[in-house]
Order: C-alpha cells, then sequence, then structure tokens
C-alpha cells in the first residue's frame, strides 16, 4: 500500500519549449483507485512515468517534488508496478513465462515460490497459452495480457496502468478489468490511464482530470466530476461517459477493387483468407486478439508476401513486389506501434513533402513540429504514424488500430479525416477493435475468426 504525493510537479522534454506536464498538485491516499484523464498530450504518461522514477535527469527538466510514501521514486522502485501503453517494451524474454519470471527473480523471490506466482498472474489475466509459448509469437493484446501478468507478479503497492485495453478485443478487455478487480484490493493504490472510461468506471472510486497548459482541471469521485462537469470535459477531449458521437455516412457507392486477397496466409499467423477493398470505401476487420489481423493488415499493405495465397493490388500485380517508392506512393500503412515507421529525430522531417504543414495543423500536431517524435504522447504519435501515411496521397491506406490513444476531440477529426478522404475516392483498410469508429464509418465489416 503507497501514498502518492505531488507537489508542483512538472516535465519538460529536453530540446522542448513546451512543458508535458505542469504546476501538478495531488495527493492519493493508501488504497484508492484513481482514473487519471486529459486530453492528448496533457502529460498522463508523462506523470506516470515520474511515479515510476523513470524520467532520467539528463532527458529533460523537472520542477516539483513528487514522493511514494515519503520517499524519491527511484527510491520506491520495488513497490511500484508499471505496465506501458506499449507491452513490447516490457518483453524481454524468449518464452511467457520466464518473462513474468523475469521480474521475481531480479528482486530476489525465492525460487519455490516463483512458478506459483507466474502461474497465477498468467491465469488472472486469461493468458491462453503455455509457459514455453514465444513471446514473438504473440499479437499485440496478448503482449498486453503478459506484460500486465509481469506486472501484478511483482504484487506493487502502488499500480501504474497506462491504456492496459487499449490493443485489446472487447472479450480480452473485458478479462483484463475481471483481472484488476480481483487482483487490486485496499491494500494497493492504483492510478489507471483508459480512454474505455465507461467500462473502467467499476475499478475506480476517483477521478482527476489534467489540464493540458498546466495543474488539476478536476478532482473527486466520478458522477460529481461528470455531472458538474461532463459538458465542458468532453468539449475539452475528455471521454465522457453518455455522450454521442458523428455518423459518417458515405456520399459515393464503393468503386473499383483496390486490394484483393484470395485464399492469402502467413505461417502460423494467419489462416487463409480472402477479402476486397474498394474505392470510396471503408472497410474494419475485426476479431479476437490472435486472429492473425495485423499480419493481414502487412500483406494487404505489400509489407509481407503470402506464404500461401495470393494478394493483388491496383493498378496490378502483387504490392510485396513493387520497388519501394512505388508502394509509398501507392499505399499507406499505419502499424500497431507508430514508433516502428519513424525514422528521424523531428517531427516535421517524418512528413518531408508539400503536404507537411497541412497535415501538422490537421492532425493537432503544428506545436510539435520540431519535437522528437520518441516523445510524443501514445496519441500525438498515432496521429503522427497516420500522417506519414497520407503525406504521399496514396490511393490505398491500411491502417492498423488508427484511433488508438485519441482523446474525444483528436478522435472525432482523425475520424472525420478517414471519412473526407473516403468521399474524395480513397479505399481504407482498418484494423480496429473500436466499436464507437465501425459504428461511426465503417462501410463494411470483415470479422477474421
Amino acid at each position: 500500500m503507497s501514498e502518492v504525493v505531488l507537489r508542483g510537479f512538472g516535465w519538460r522534454h529536453a530540446g522542448r519549449r513546451a512543458w508535458a506536464v505542469r504546476e501538478v498538485d495531488l495527493t492519493i491516499a493508501h488504497g484508492q483507485r484513481v482514473l487519471l484523464l486529459g486530453p492528448s498530450g496533457a502529460g498522463k504518461s508523462t506523470l506516470l512515468a515520474a511515479l515510476a522514477g523513470l524520467l532520467p535527469e539528463d532527458s529533460g527538466e523537472a520542477a516539483g517534488a513528487v514522493e511514494i510514501d515519503g520517499l524519491e521514486p527511484r527510491k520506491a522502485r520495488e513497490h511500484v508496478g508499471l505496465l506501458f501503453q506499449d507491452p513490447q517494451t516490457q518483453l524481454v524474454m524468449a518464452r511467457s513465462g520466464d518473462d513474468v519470471a523475469f521480474g521475481l527473480e531480479n528482486r530476489g523471490v525465492p525460487g519455490t515460490d516463483i512458478w506459483a506466482r507466474v502461474s497465477d498472474a498468467l491465469d488472472r489475466v486469461g493468458f491462453p497459452y503455455p509457459l514455453s509459448r514465444p513471446t514473438s509469437a504473440l499479437s499485440g493484446g496478448e503482449a498486453q495480457r503478459l506484460a500486465l501478468a509481469g506486472v501484478l507478479a511483482l504484487r506493487p503497492g502502488l499500480l501504474l496502468l497506462d491504456e492496459p485495453t487499449a490493443n485489446l478485443d472487447p472479450a480480452g478487455a473485458a478479462l483484463i478489468r475481471e483481472a484488476l478487480t480481483r487482483a487490486v484490493g485496499r491494500d494497493t493504490t492504483m492510478i489507471l490511464v483508459e480512454h474505455r472510461v465507461a467500462e473502467s468506471l467499476p475499478l475506480i472510486d476517483r477521478v482527476v482530470v489534467l489540464e493540458p497548459g498546466g495543474g488539476v482541471r478536476a478532482d473527486g469521485p466520478p458522477e460529481a466530476v461528470f455531472d458538474q462537469l461532463g459538458d465542458a470535459l468532453a468539449e475539452e477531449g475528455v471521454w465522457v461517459p453518455g455522450r454521442s458521437l458523428p455518423r459518417h455516412e458515405a456520399v459515393f457507392p464503393p468503386g473499383a477493387p483496390l486490394v484483393r486477397a484470395k485464399h492469402a496466409s502467413y505461417t502460423d499467423r494467419l489462416a487463409p483468407v480472402s477479402l476486397e477493398a474498394h474505392e470510396a470505401s471503408i472497410l474494419a476487420v475485426t476479431g479476437p486478439n490472435g486472429a492473425g489481423k495485423s499480419t493481414l493488415a502487412l500483406l494487404l499493405g505489400g509489407l509481407l508476401r503470402p506464404t500461401s495465397g495470393t494478394v493483388w493490388a491496383a493498378p496490378g500485380g502483387s504490392p510485396a513486389k513493387w520497388r519501394a517508392g512505388d508502394l509509398a506512393a501507392r499505399i499507406g500503412s499505419v502499424f500497431q506501434n507508430p514508433e516502428h515507421q519513424f525514422v528521424t529525430s523531428r517531427v516535421r522531417d517524418e512528413l518531408a513533402g508539400p503536404r507537411a504543414d497541412e497535415l501538422l495543423a490537421r492532425l493537432r500536431l503544428a506545436h510539435l513540429a520540431d519535437a522528437n517524435p520518441y516523445t510524443l504522447s501514445g496519441g500525438e504519435a498515432r496521429r503522427l504514424s497516420v500522417a506519414t501515411a497520407l503525406a504521399r496521397a496514396p490511393r490505398l491506406l491500411v491502417l492498423d488500430e488508427p484511433t488508438f490513444g485519441q482523446d474525444r476531440r483528436t478522435w472525432i477529426e482523425l475520424v472525420a479525416l478517414f471519412a473526407s478522404l473516403r468521399d474524395e475516392g480513397h479505399g481504407i483498410v482498418a484494423v480496429t477493435h473500436d466499436a464507437d469508429f465501425v459504428s461511426s464509418s465503417a462501410d463494411r465489416t470483415f470479422v477474421l475468426a
């Protein structure tokens, strides 16, 4: 059980003029369960990293003080467990069971206790594979469950969760919430960052909303915060339960096929699948974690060759055989992990070309033009990855979780952008677990079993 105290806390990344988070005064008592909210870029992930003692002094400027049970965070690390937005950053071993055991071994837990705690943690998160399952064979959602198991096995007094269900299908997300309900008792303080606000309310007893310009915007019981400030918070980008979202109907009927898979498969990752995507149409690809959705996106985007079957794309042939320049001009891809497609140290340089300023402004990234892409928040990094795919105006877009990490305002703007691209004749294939995106914009849905 841990008490958290922040007094005037702030952090500014090296090379940035603006502070990522600033002037935060906050006390979280032993055993409280807090939902930390705020618009994209308000500093939620930065605050969690500070509590975990993961903000290196040489990578930015700190202000104020942070304490966990009276200790500076680096001295309290053994009592803190953190689940990152990207679970791949926490997986260090080749086998799943060894990965969960890794932290216990580092903490000096007796060998006779380690494997019982590993099995218990994996059971609690609904991990469906044996201990020997290679971590490299896991989907994004499965990796998220494994990373959470590794954190829960440590039995931390302070549990920090940065969007723990972001990459999970609805059933997997429900398993995670059930696991947290069972695992997090009053002997554990919990701070949760999550965009699925309505589903998270049973887990928490307090809501704290960060102000992008600095400080705390709201703090109190969920019903009080949302009753008093719900409309204003929704306008500012907070996912307030019960607020409706716009629907974007297609202006034109679907056009000619842009990509076609015929019995396409990839060994051990995707069973044979056949589908088509067309001009002026949004095709949503849904299905459970581990079904091969991200692998299918890589096949359709010409970034993998099927081990059986075929993939054809306009104007003709297999996109995996095209030269890199031709592929980028014809098909824009957004990966599940946005950092995997960043190749420079400046946001503007990721978009070198005549549309750079337009895209930065449209995706609310203009103020970050000179920032390092790897210092962006999860939502900002996702929007930058979308911008890189749009930079050359390709006719076909293949997007893997395109709305991941967005606040309500940027989600509405991003979905409107996709709808406008469709109405201009572009074809979009979107791999997604976002039911709101599907109901708002998808013309067809393909469920991958």
